[in-house]
């Protein structure tokens, strides 16, 4: 089931990249990239290499965090549920049979388009920055979000009856897809919130670039936000913290890669040209 579950997902996300690439990118840059893939790679090697092994780290520690966190994590849960009371609750209560549907394929396919997708957009560009950024800014909200996740224990709402569970009860596949990546106690920050809300900060900035992917972004960000508290999946509190460290993990991973002596000549040369707007 979990294969069958990933090679969906990789085909409707690799569907919807292809059709980003015709129609946000476009052929001119496309093609650009094709000429230039080994070198743009190269210089851009570092960076990816920090964030492969964060994820490896993520993957490798996810079982043995929760046993950590349990030994000296700080269990938030209660004090969560008594400042929120029904927020979640309240949420859920506009639900219709589409929305949920809605949500369920933004909550799955979406989030993973829209973190795949800006990575082949800002490899295309000619200023590497954004590229940089980016990748750097993931590597922050994984590690960040995984210390975070030892330190406070919490359950999300659908756990704790708050909340219905509305992406197992419509899509029950999808708990043998969430959990290979996640579990129960794994909700604050809201990592979904996080990362969207830091691509949504990066097309924004490339707005001039990539004029539609702001808006489409924008959305699908905004989209998948919603849908981890309309799902039962976090609580408020959740996405409120995820939202502070995305704002976190963009300024830092703009002080990192700008704190390269070679990056600020490269960037105030090339932004003029690349559409790139701070």
């Amino acid at each position: 089931m979990l294969r069958a579950l990933v090679f969906e997902v990789s085909v409707v996300v690799a569907a919807l990249c292809a059709v980003g690439a015709v129609t946000i990118v476009g052929r001119t840059r496309l093609t650009a990239l094709r000429v230039e893939i080994q070198p743009r790679l190269r210089e851009s090697a570092p960076y990816l290499a920090v964030l492969i092994a964060v994820l490896a780290l993520n993957s490798a520690v996810r079982d043995y965090a929760q046993e950590i966190s349990w030994f000296i994590g700080l269990n938030i849960t209660d004090s969560i549920e008594a400042i929120e009371g029904g927020f979640v609750a309240a949420v859920q209560s506009v639900q219709t049979e589409l929305l949920t549907a809605y949500f369920s394929y933004v909550y799955v396919f979406g989030y993973v388009f829209l973190l795949i997708f800006p990575l082949l957009a800002y490899a295309a560009l000619d200023d590497r920055t954004p590229f940089k950024r980016l990748v750097v800014a993931y590597s922050f909200n994984y590690l960040l979000g995984l210390l975070l996740y030892i330190v406070f224990v919490a359950y999300g709402p659908r756990n704790v009856g708050v909340a219905e569970n509305l992406l197992y009860i419509t899509n029950p596949e999808y708990q043998f897809l969430t959990s290979a990546v996640n579990t129960n106690t794994n909700v604050f920050p809201s990592l979904h919130t996080s990362l969207s809300a830091t691509v949504a900060v990066f097309a924004y900035r490339t707005r001039e670039a990539y004029p539609i992917w702001f808006g489409l972004a924008i959305g699908l960000a905004a989209s998948i936000i919603l849908s981890t508290m309309y799902l039962g999946i976090h609580w408020g509190t959740d996405v409120l913290v995820g939202l502070g460290l995305a704002a976190l993990c963009v300024g830092l991973s703009r002080r990192y890669v700008d704190g390269e002596p070679s990056q600020s000549r490269v960037s105030s040369e090339s932004k003029s040209s690349t559409g790139i707007t701070e």
